[in-house]
């Protein structure tokens, strides 16, 4: 993947992830419930989803302590159902609150329009006092201007049936009122504020409806007050069962080596991976929200949500002369040789393979280019690159291969290997840059892996 713009909150990445990942719900799933019939087909394939993969885990678990075994189903609930069910809620909240907010900003500017129509009309009544009538002058103006000459009188008897301009005047301004009531011509604009009342009229008729709107508007902004204050509650909610997953997964993994099957060592381990791309979800919003006002730099590559034409990446700036020789940095993997700091686009899925493999050790080269890149440029840097995964390496997708873009391919981090053949994977901006993923591949030597 390429350097993309940075934008909004991660976890939402986690529901397509409950499809992709073993492991899953201590307690029973809920029967589901929505509100249209998507809505329900979706939440009826989550629940089945759900119960497939609890029962996976405990056949996985079996012979493990039932202690260590709730542990490990408890936290696959919370980090699978629970957070990713509060995360839901979180967004609609926000949605919720943006709504009502519009509406209030709405309504307080109708009240600010119609207040300064009546103080436009106070300054003109200071002028020409409460009785002056505008359509009356309008009208009067009309007849003066339009209706000179010999004709006059015959014109306007043809068109009224008046003798003089103040019949023509009067007889005009009942046949305006009447055909506005023939048109229901009720509307705000000709019951309140209809030139066809004098100064004074319009007058009490706006400061009744300032009334009017000033009550809409008051109710209009305490709806989205609370709103805001059910979003604010939901985000706290969700930032609890978060923290409550650290502590859950900090405390699963002092007790991981006491397992002695392995596929109970590996559901362990699956469900740990799985609260730890949720923690790295919490821990980048904060960088997601500053990062959403940064320009749009191109794409890197990844499985946008939603169809994009990707800009043409821009070219790097010059690195600096590579080292004269690789150094390898932890079990025969990484270098240092042109590794000058994570100089990828933050967000991306390379930003996230760079910044991973670091934080177990391991120099990457700043100027790999896209993710689907990674495995033909390693080489020339002095890294090893073969089709054998190993824990750190990065996993360098070809274009449209399981998912990954058409164009620039993906990049993606081991954290796990297992002897059935399987291994995990971790992944950024997978549905949207700064989304944490977290899936389980089998190895039949079709990817490439940078060492």
């Amino acid at each position: 993947m390429t350097n993309v713009r940075v934008i909004k909150p991660a976890l939402a990445a986690l529901v397509a992830a409950a499809a992709c990942v073993g492991g899953l719900a201590f307690s029973s799933a809920q029967p589901a419930q929505a509100d249209t019939y998507f809505d329900l087909i979706n939440a009826q394939n989550q629940h089945a989803a759900s119960v497939q993969r609890e029962a996976e885990l405990k056949q996985q678990l079996a012979g493990a302590s039932q202690e260590l075994a709730d542990k490990v189903l408890e936290l696959d609930d919370l980090t699978n159902n629970k957070i990713v069910a509060a995360q839901a809620k979180v967004t609609q909240a926000n949605e919720d609150a943006a709504t009502a907010q519009d509406e209030a900003d709405a309504a307080s500017k109708r009240l600010s329009a119609a207040q300064k129509d009546k103080e436009t009309l106070e300054e003109q009544i200071k002028q020409t006092g409460k009785d002056y009538d505008d359509a009356h002058a309008a009208v009067a103006q009309l007849a003066r201007d339009e209706m000179h000459g010999s004709n006059a009188s015959d014109v306007m008897s043809v068109v009224t049936g008046a003798t003089s301009t103040q019949d023509f005047v009067n007889s005009m301004q009942s046949r305006d009122a009447l055909s506005r009531n023939e048109a229901n011509a009720a509307s705000s604009a000709a019951t309140s504020l209809s030139t066809s009342k004098n100064r004074g009229e319009r007058l009490a008729a706006i400061e009744k409806q300032i009334a009017v709107l000033k009550t809409q508007a008051d109710e209009k902004a305490a709806s989205a007050q609370t709103a805001a204050e059910t979003a604010q509650s939901e985000r706290d909610a969700l930032d609890k069962l978060r923290q409550e997953g650290e502590a859950r997964r900090d405390e699963l993994s002092s007790m991981i080596d006491s397992l002695d099957s392995q596929s109970a060592k590996q559901a362990a381990q699956t469900v740990l991976i799985a609260s730890q791309v949720d923690s790295y979800n919490r821990q980048y919003q904060k960088e997601q929200q500053d990062a959403a006002n940064r320009v749009d730099t191109g794409n890197q590559g990844g499985t946008p949500s939603t169809p994009v034409t990707p800009a043409p990446a821009p070219a790097p700036a010059p690195a600096p002369a590579p080292a004269p020789a690789p150094a390898p940095s932890v079990g025969g993997q990484g270098t240092s040789n042109g590794d000058y700091g994570n100089a990828y686009a933050a967000g991306q899925c390379t930003y996230w393979a760079y910044e991973r493999r670091r934080q177990m050790g391991i120099g990457t080269p700043s100027y790999l280019g896209n993710g689907g890149d990674w495995w033909r440029n390693a080489p020339s840097y002095g890294l090893r690159v073969d089709h054998n995964p190993q824990v750190g390496a990065a996993l360098s997708f070809l274009p449209g291969q399981d998912g990954a873009d058409g164009t620039y391919g993906h990049v993606a981090v081991v954290e796990a290997v297992y002897g059935d053949g399987t291994f995990q994977i971790s992944e950024m901006n997978w549905g949207g840059p700064w989304n944490m993923h977290h899936r389980t591949l089998t190895n039949l030597g079709q990817y490439w892996f940078v060492h």
